[in-house]
């Protein structure tokens, strides 16, 4: 059990590294999974991407502490634990993050990770497919293992979601992924040929048939460090514990829940909170754990007066037929995750770029499959993309069994709750338009009785979800930023031989989801590990609306 390097965790970001790494022979790899196979037909169908989110068999089953800014609910944070990790049990959704959330980075202190250094990595992950839907060719990779499709939009309703938003006075763009990422367009999906395309089909399946790339499964305690060195990693299986050694490096990949845990069980973290737990520093890193962000989202649904909804398959019945069809020809509706159109807003003028992102449905349901009881409906969920509040992720013991306690803090500033009010009464203003005539019937949630701040303050507190996006709690940044983990090429300050590359690592949320920027994280990373020269640099200029400054359309 030794390699040169040893990964620890699957997912989107190690499943991205393992290919990679063992690309070219010349070095061995051991990537460490705690989650089992992931063939069965919950995962790799993409319309029943409820179901593994929701089963221990895939899901960490992790539980925020009671969150005090809502009514001390606690909130679900599945994280996959299963090949492919999260990429195997996501929405699917395909987003890769707005230009300046790259420039930011770079700004706050990840030099090398500007939208210039992260977009030929988006490139070269990418096999994207436009379906004859337009979009930006010379922005987007024909190539690369991870497939990107758009689903085959048919349902009028998503085509009256687009028009709506072109009738409240907002833009339109055809591929949110290329220039112009503001808009109301066609929404993208990491699935192909009918199949969720997570990292484990796009990576992982093709790069284990090479000699120098091995899985193994089992619970990674914490990594060894001798002498300010990783050199390995101590391990659990079935009730032994031993070490698989790293000849070259150690690359933590195991989540933003996960991750910071690893380090802190190793001893790098806050000395004192080690020090709570009897834990021996190592590397004392203030930042470890800290910075938790996520994205937050609310279901806006509205009756719909036609019954063209996905409603009418709700039932046994047509799920079975949906899943023959599926299961024989990879073809149907269970080909696709549904979310078939979208929008990236902004909130106010002088907000230079798109901080609201709706994801369209048509069927009012929740992430845990419950259908509405009113029958025929629609929905967008909504919600600002670049809240202020910061979490943590703590130990709660020493024992690596523990789950750790999780604290979002979600919507901890007034900021926070004016951008929600917002985003409710916005896409009230987006349903009521001409487009939408045809379809809208009464409002379902919140309902048009709560109209007041008060009123709508309580909704949210009792109904906002975490749209699953944690990430931040081990931050990239200088090495003389007191509050970062790792260096700009992912090296953990303070300790040799050891890394950490996946969305732990972001120093800030960017907007949309995380899958893709996860994986690209993986991609660039492997370059840094290898000591490789970057792709160079883009000089494609992101379209930035001209009318920003005056208006938030």
């Amino acid at each position: 059990m030794e390699a040169d390097y040893v990964i620890i965790g699957s997912g989107s970001a190690g499943g991205a590294l393992a290919a990679r790494l063992s690309e070219d022979g010349r070095h061995s790899v051991i990537v460490l999974e705690h989650g089992g196979t992931d063939m069965g037909p919950f995962i790799q169908m993409p319309a029943a991407l409820s179901y593994p989110m929701n089963m221990s068999r895939y899901d960490w089953g992790f539980y925020s502490d009671p969150e005090q800014h809502l009514g001390g609910r606690r909130l679900p944070c599945p994280r996959g634990k299963v090949i492919g990790g999260s990429s195997s049990i996501n929405g699917m959704v395909y987003v890769r993050g707005h230009a300046k959330d790259f420039d930011h980075w770079a700004e706050s202190g990840a030099d090398g990770w500007s939208y210039a250094d992260v977009l030929p990595y988006y490139k070269r992950m990418e096999h994207w497919h436009s379906g004859g839907h337009g979009g930006d060719k010379e922005w987007r990779g024909t190539d690369g293992p991870l497939h990107v499709t758009r689903g085959p939009r048919k349902n009028p309703l998503f085509e009256a979601f687009v028009r709506a938003g072109e009738q409240a006075g907002f833009e339109t763009t055809d591929d949110y992924n290329g220039e112009k990422q503001e808009g109301f367009g066609p929404f993208e999906q990491t699935v192909y040929r009918g199949r969720r395309w997570s990292t484990a089909n796009a990576y992982l399946r093709p790069a284990l048939k090479r000699a120098n790339l091995t899985m193994h499964q089992c619970l990674a305690r914490r990594i060894v460090i001798e002498d300010g060195r990783a050199t390995g990693v101590e391990v659990e299986r079935g009730g032994v514990i031993s070490v698989v050694k790293a000849r070259r490096e150690v690359v933590v990949s195991a989540s933003s829940i996960n991750s910071p845990k690893l380090l802190m069980l190793s001893g790098i973290g806050p000395a004192a909170h080690l020090a709570e737990h009897g834990i021996e520093v190592v590397a004392d890193r203030a930042g470890v754990g800290q910075n938790l962000q996520d994205h937050m989202e609310l279901y806006i649904q509205q009756a719909s007066l036609q019954p063209i909804t996905l409603y009418k398959h709700w039932n046994l019945f047509s799920k079975a037929v949906i899943g023959a069809q599926w299961l024989f020809t990879k073809t149907g509706l269970g080909a696709s995750n549904q979310f078939e159109s979208c929008a990236f807003v902004r909130s106010k003028p002088g907000v230079e770029y798109p901080d609201i992102q709706f994801h369209f449905l048509p069927i009012a349901v929740r992430y845990d499959g419950k259908a509405a009881a009113e029958g025929h409906g629609f929905q967008a969920h909504v919600g600002p993309m670049r809240s202020p509040s910061r979490g943590r992720v703590a130990l709660t013991s020493a024992d690596p069994k523990d789950d750790p306690s999780i604290l979002f803090n979600y919507m901890s500033t007034d900021e926070d709750w004016a951008d929600f009010r917002h985003c409710i009464r916005l896409t009230r203003e987006i349903f009521a338009q001409e487009a939408f005539k045809p379809y809208a019937g009464k409002e379902i949630q919140p309902g048009e009785a709560l109209q007041s701040d008060d009123e709508l303050d309580g909704f949210i507190r009792e109904h906002a979800e975490s749209a699953y996006h944690p990430c931040g709690t081990a931050k990239m940044g200088r090495a003389d930023d007191p509050m970062a983990v790792v260096d700009p090429e992912c090296r953990v300050i303070g300790v040799e031989g050891l890394r950490v590359a996946d969305s732990s690592i972001f120093p800030r949320i960017p907007y949309g989801n995380l899958n893709a920027p996860s994986i690209m994280t993986g991609e660039k990373a492997a370059d840094h590990i290898l000591g490789r020269d970057m792709l160079p640099p883009s000089n494609a200029e992101p379209w930035i609306n001209p009318r920003w400054e005056v208006s938030d359309r």
